[in-house]
């Protein structure tokens, strides 16, 4: 107890203040940064729809386990390029939900309303903040 009193005394004459840094947040893989998520999103939805992107969800079928596409499948998702939303997080979402018909699909292969995966609104939500992600990542 001597010896933390002998280093707290002359930091607090010093003026010297000692902070507990905050957790550290870790974007998931392929991800450079957390900073400047749209409203709403958190890194929490980010690691989950990740998660679901590679599983559940289905989304890495068609779209690459990376997200940049399947030749005859799916479009890139890391390009910025985006076909059937404005690529905003919003729009992410909408697409998602409503999926894209054989018609409007690039490669003809369509993605039935939430990848035909039954996905909870909130799972959905996830899987789109992951999404958005990929073509944001220097945000």
């Amino acid at each position: 107890m001597r010896s933390l009193r002998v280093m707290l005394v002359p930091a607090l004459v010093t003026g010297m203040m000692w902070t507990v840094p905050p957790e550290r947040t870790v974007p998931p893989s392929g991800v450079t940064s957390l900073q400047g998520l749209p409203a709403g999103v958190t890194p929490d939805m980010v690691r989950e729809g990740k998660r679901l992107f590679g599983g559940a969800g289905l989304c890495y079928s068609c779209h690459g386990p990376d997200g940049k596409g399947l030749p005859e499948l799916g479009s890139n998702l890391t390009d910025g390029q985006w076909q059937h939303s404005d690529g905003s997080y919003k729009g992410i979402v909408g697409t998602i939900e409503k999926g894209v018909s054989a018609e409007r699909s690039s490669t003809g292969i369509p993605m039935p309303p939430r990848a035909g995966a039954d996905l909870s609104d909130d799972q959905v939500r996830a899987v789109s903040a992951y999404t958005w992600t990929l073509s944001h990542s220097g945000s």
